[in-house]
């Protein structure tokens, strides 16, 4: 069975490339438009095998949400992949100290997503 992807991001440029990237490599694609849209698939019925978040959202932000997810017993072992620019190290720091599992640099092409993917899902 595909494996479930869960996306999080306020750009609908980001969302359309990632959902695209990752439906043609066979898996299942959920989309939120921010953190706290995201929440309504993380309700511990929705299997989820990883997340793919941005990190300046309205609503709910990327690290709000990784501590949200974090906190969820259903999902705290979840793979959370963070996109990031190359200038936001202090970012990914807070990121992880939240819970992410790693990040992705934007802008990312499709081969590097993938194979990033490929780290954390078993």
């Amino acid at each position: 069975m595909a494996q479930t992807i869960l996306i999080v991001d306020d750009s609908e440029s980001i969302r359309e490339v990632v959902s695209f990237t990752l439906e043609n490599a066979g898996y299942n694609v959920l989309v939120g438009i921010d953190g706290k849209d995201a929440m309504k698939f993380l309700d511990g019925k929705t299997e989820i095998d990883l997340l793919i978040t941005d990190l300046y959202m309205p609503n709910m932000n990327g690290i709000e949400l990784i501590k949200a997810v974090r906190e969820n017993d259903y999902y705290k072992r979840i793979p959370i992949l963070f996109l990031t620019t190359e200038s936001q190290r202090d970012k990914k720091m807070e990121a992880k100290d939240a819970g992410a599992t790693g990040w992705i640099i934007k802008p990312f092409v499709p081969a590097k997503l993938l194979s990033a993917l490929n780290k954390v899902l078993r």
